[in-house]
């Protein structure tokens, strides 16, 4: 970990939620819900707050930009980020753009993670084959580093590649007064970690299922490619599933059919075996599902932030369809308790 405090999040692809009877929310609700746990994470003292990017039915949020500047409004300390902005299908000088407005509206509390993204559907939506898969996420990340440099630098954008237009000492608006920071997001690829440290940029690593020790390797070749870039070393994070209730017992409860209905939906699409609830307890007791009362997810976050010297910890706390008031419940307690919990074991460690 670097010398700076840890920084603890919480982040959300949007999840069609259901009601307490099972019926599934429409969608501009789920939105408007979205914005009042953003609020609601700011006033518990969460430090940052994500928003994801999907283009699916099971996801009410196709615009994360616009919902972070609805919740930067409300706000007042909140860092604000995506889950991921599938940068491939994207154009990184619209997202600059998008991400500096909001950084203007919210006084410098702009992020942005990039990524390419667990699903596909963005492709073929704008127009992107599927065969330039790695170039386009290769180039425009790249271009998106010019950009961020120009920025800083108060000059001007040159570059040039295959997948759009070139650019000739381009200025860029709204400039930033700090800039914005990026974070590359990678779920589990040695190449994509060594591509975050050749550009510059922190590792957020998905660590959604297993033990978060195997994890470890990744974060060993990333300090490693930065010492052999002579890149300072730069900030490492993990985003992971939970759910916090004020008993074990109830958190589980809360979460178990949600999260059966979500594994089965998208293991059918990419053949995935049946979950079971033996799988649910193990990834709880063992593997990546931070779910139960404030004690027993502080210590398991702890012990992740240990085993990988991590500076900053994300808790994705929408899985499925979990209740909207079981997702306020969830933040709330995370701000209140679990953080100070967790901030009090790692000092007096």
């Amino acid at each position: 970990m670097s010398t700076t405090p840890i920084q603890f999040g919480l982040d959300t692809f949007g999840d069609v939620t259901w009601d307490a009877e099972g019926t599934p929310l429409p969608h501009d609700q789920v939105v408007r819900n979205v914005v009042e746990e953003g609020v609601l994470a700011d006033r518990v003292g969460v430090d940052v707050f994500g928003v994801g990017e999907h283009h699916r039915d099971d996801y009410a949020v196709s615009a994360p930009d616009i919902v972070l500047t609805a919740i930067a409004a409300r706000t007042k300390k909140i860092i604000l980020t995506t889950s991921v902005t599938v940068l491939s299908s994207d154009d990184p000088v619209r997202v600059f753009e998008r991400f500096s407005t909001i950084d203007a509206i919210s006084s410098g509390r702009a992020e942005m993670i990039l990524g390419r993204g667990s699903f596909i559907e963005s492709f073929p939506l704008f127009g992107f084959d599927l065969d330039k898969y790695e170039v386009l996420y290769e180039e425009k990340l790249d271009l998106m580093r010019k950009i961020l440099d120009a920025d800083q630098a108060g000059t001007g954008v040159t570059w040039e590649g295959t997948t759009r237009s070139s650019l000739e000492n381009q200025k860029l608006y709204p400039p930033t007064a700090d800039g914005l920071r990026p974070w590359v997001a990678v779920g589990g690829s040695p190449e994509s970690v060594v591509r975050a440290a050749r550009q510059k940029m922190p590792l957020m690593l998905a660590v959604i299922g297993g033990q978060v020790r195997r994890f470890r390797p990744f974060v060993d070749l990333y300090k490693r490619a930065n010492n052999e870039l002579g890149n300072p070393q730069l900030p490492v994070g993990i985003h992971s599933p939970g759910l916090i209730a004020d008993t074990d017992a109830e958190a589980q409860e809360r979460l178990y059919y949600q999260w059966m209905a979500m594994q089965r939906r998208i293991g059918a699409e990419r053949g995935w075996p049946e979950p079971t609830k033996g799988r649910f307890l193990q990834e709880i007791n063992s593997g990546s599902l931070y779910v139960g009362s404030p004690d027993t997810v502080a210590a398991k976050m702890v012990d992740a932030i240990e085993a990988l010297e991590l500076d900053r910890f994300t808790l994705k706390y929408s899985n499925g369809p979990v209740q909207h008031e079981h997702a306020m419940d969830t933040i709330r307690l995370y701000g209140e308790e679990v953080i100070p919990r967790v901030r009090r074991i790692l000092g007096q460690r």
